[in-house]
């Protein structure tokens, strides 16, 4: 008798297909559980540092993007900007500097003209960083899967072999999307990492020349020397007795701040600032100021051979602070996403500049103690006064934003240095106040400090100075 082939009942194909479904469903709810914790692992594992080329760099990972190729992260001073070179993969390194200052293997190395071995190292180690980030995200997504996954076979009462299957099964699932995201897709970041032999090598080459040679006689009188633009000139105030055409042209005034330090310590002070100076143009590089060429602020610095102190105010043009305040006030609005943009790129753009400049603050002769002016709050908690400019609350809470990220970036770039940045404290004397230390909107400088301003700065700095006194 010929036997029948079995086929399944109805009720048996349900219960196969549940089980797919269900099955299914596990795999499904798995890789999302992967996908999250490996998302989540990014943003959690700390940067691991190295350092070179006398610069202590922390190596990681960007934010995960979508994309298949885009430019990494360069975290600079608290600014976010973007490298120059694209990486492959959705993972793409961060790099945040921390340290800037000149080691003693560099400066030897430097000495002995072994630039090659110096800038090779830089590359290397970099890429040795990335590596050992990679190690340490995988280790940490593990983790974040093993965690939940326990909890769940807890709660299901499983037995002991079904918890080791499923643990070992979530763990070997996120080391593949790992596999997949570090070492497939961005297989080739330790070798652009390698390429790497500056910091402009991130973020392109920068157009600024090599700061020129001093010309004149050295001052070896002068004590201070003062770096900077109109907050430093004093511009507005009353003028200088007996002024040079290039210090009309700056708009120095008699009551700047560096005239009081002079004034109360006896000291010579060399005041360089110039209304307007940037640092490419001013510091660094030539101003050019009306029909007067003033030389880089920098360069006539060098020629203080005995001074102590060196203070920096500098940032407020870089990033068009005024032309910021004048927009906002005759805007609806100055928190626009275009008007932020405008704002972000400047500060990025600044903070690669400041970087330089305090490179070269750091190599100057003597090694002078240096000092970072932060820039104080104009406005103060009452704003009425400023209705008739059509600069509200809200307006105000931008712009006293903006110029907290500007302090952040003079802040932490100093410290990177080594060098200590203060703030001057206005509290009390804002715009609006019956004894404002800042000029008014009908004034000749408007949001700069009056004389009783400037006075407060040279309050501060002094405070700072006696404690850093060589």
């Amino acid at each position: 008798m010929r036997s029948r082939r079995h086929r399944p009942t109805p009720r048996q194909g349900r219960g196969t297909r549940r089980r797919i479904a269900a099955a299914s469903l596990r795999l499904l709810g798995l890789s999302a559980l992967a996908l999250a914790a490996v998302w989540l692992a990014v943003r959690i594992t700390p940067l691991q540092p190295v350092s070179a080329a006398g610069q202590t760099v922390r190596v990681g990972a960007a934010p995960l993007e979508w994309s298949l190729s885009g430019p990494g992260q360069l975290d600079l001073f608290g600014q976010s900007i973007p490298t120059q070179p694209d990486f492959d993969g959705p993972i793409r390194p961060r790099l945040e500097l921390a340290h800037i200052k000149e080691d003693a293997e560099v400066a030897r190395l430097l000495r002995s003209g072994d630039h090659d071995r110096l800038t090779l190292d830089v590359g290397r180690k970099l890429a040795a960083g990335w590596l050992r980030y990679g190690a340490w995200e995988t280790l940490i997504a593990a983790g974040l899967v093993v965690l939940p996954l326990a909890a769940w076979t807890g709660l299901r009462r499983m037995p002991p072999r079904r918890v080791a299957l499923v643990l070992a099964g979530g763990v070997a699932l996120v080391a593949a999307v790992n596999a997949v995201g570090f070492y497939l897709l961005a297989s080739d970041t330790p070798r652009a990492l390698r390429q790497v032999r500056s910091l402009e090598d991130l973020v392109g080459k920068s157009p600024l020349a090599p700061v020129p040679r001093a010309e004149g006689a050295a001052l070896g009188d002068v004590r201070a020397v003062v770096l900077g633009d109109s907050t430093a000139a004093g511009t507005g105030n009353g003028p200088l007795p007996d002024p040079t055409a290039l210090d009309t042209a700056c708009r120095r005034s008699a009551d700047s701040y560096p005239r009081a330090l002079a004034r109360a310590n006896g000291w010579d002070v060399f005041n360089l600032a110039c209304a307007g100076a940037t640092v490419r143009d001013g510091i660094l590089g030539v101003q050019i100021v009306g029909d007067q060429v003033a030389p880089p602020q920098l360069a006539q610095a060098r020629r203080a051979t005995e001074a102590s102190y060196v203070i920096v105010s500098v940032g407020a043009n870089d990033v068009r602070w005024a032309d910021l305040v004048g927009l906002c006030a005759t805007s609806p609005t100055c928190d626009d996403r275009a008007t932020t943009a405008f704002f972000q790129d400047r500060l990025a753009r600044f903070a690669l500049d400041y970087r330089r400049l305090l490179r070269q603050l750091a190599a100057l002769p003597g090694h002078p103690a240096v000092l970072v002016n932060e820039y104080y709050d104009p406005f103060g908690p009452d704003v009425g006064c400023l209705r008739a400019e059509h600069l509200t609350e809200r307006k105000v809470r931008t712009l006293r934003s903006r110029l907290a990220a500007l302090n952040t970036v003079l802040r932490e770039g100093a410290e990177a240095a080594g060098f200590p940045a203060v703030r001057p404290d206005f509290t009390g004397h804002g715009l609006c106040s019956a004894q404002p230390y800042v000029q008014g909107p009908t004034d000749r400088a408007p949001l700069h400090p009056t004389a009783a301003g400037s006075l407060a700065i040279a309050l501060t700095d002094q405070h700072a100075l006696t404690a850093e006194a060589p």
